[in-house]
């Protein structure tokens, strides 16, 4: 399973208790939102003058941003945040506010999500675009330890034995009927061959019979009366 949420950047009030200024880096301390709804003291840093040493200084506070997969509470995770935001971010403490509030916030999100979602996370994403939107994305199984997956094979293999058993019976049906049309022709071939034709002439029809009976069943012909008919 996999789900996708998206949220949208939103300005956020400025909330500086106190700032200080290093060459063109500005601390700022403020209080950032938590995910449990309250707030901490935090320092912030703004007025880079490049991403890469604005995106360095990001990762050191949060290793898990734009650093490939790594692992909150076991579950793969990746967080990646749009250089074209991070541009955005680098120079106005407003939006660097707001991306470190959320970016504080990614492990306890993690810890809710894989304590409340449906089954076993396989993995989290969160993608920040250039315009601060947030996209959260999650996979998933219903069956960790593979139960449903053996359960649902077992009964394939089970009705994959059945069709095949079928099969093989239609197959023996089928061979025996033809073995069976085949007896059926070979009869019906030993009748042809066991016919016959015999040929009597005489003048007496009764001689004739008698000959034609005795040819058949191979006996002699009886002597005994008989009648003529002449032409």
């Amino acid at each position: 399973m996999s789900m996708e949420i998206t949220n949208n950047y939103s300005d956020y009030g400025k909330g500086y208790t106190n700032t200080a200024k290093e060459g063109n880096v500005t601390t700022s301390t403020v209080e950032l939102k938590t995910s449990t709804g309250g707030t901490k003291t935090e320092q912030i840093k703004t007025g880079y003058s490049n991403v890469n040493d604005y995106s360095k200084y990001l990762q050191g506070k949060y290793s898990y941003m734009n650093s490939g997969t790594t692992s909150m509470q076991g579950v793969p995770t990746t967080v990646s945040v749009s250089g074209a935001f991070l541009k955005k971010c680098m120079n106005d403490p407003e939006k660097a506010k707001y991306l470190e509030e959320n970016l504080a916030a990614l492990p306890d999100c993690a810890s809710y999500a894989v304590s409340h979602a449906q089954g076993t996370l396989t993995s989290i994403s969160y993608e920040i675009d250039a315009n601060g939107n947030i996209t959260g994305i999650s996979s998933g199984t219903n069956d960790p330890d593979g139960k449903i997956a053996r359960e649902n094979a077992e009964r394939r293999a089970k009705e994959k034995k059945a069709a095949e058993e079928k099969a093989a019976e239609r197959r023996k049906e089928k061979k025996a009927e033809e073995e069976k049309a085949a007896e059926r022709r070979a009869e019906r071939k030993e009748r042809m061959e066991g016919t016959y034709k015999v040929s009597v002439t005489g003048t007496d029809v009764k001689s004739v019979t008698q000959n034609i009976v005795a040819a058949v069943s191979g006996t002699s012909s009886p002597t005994g009366g008989s009648f003529d008919i002449k032409a």
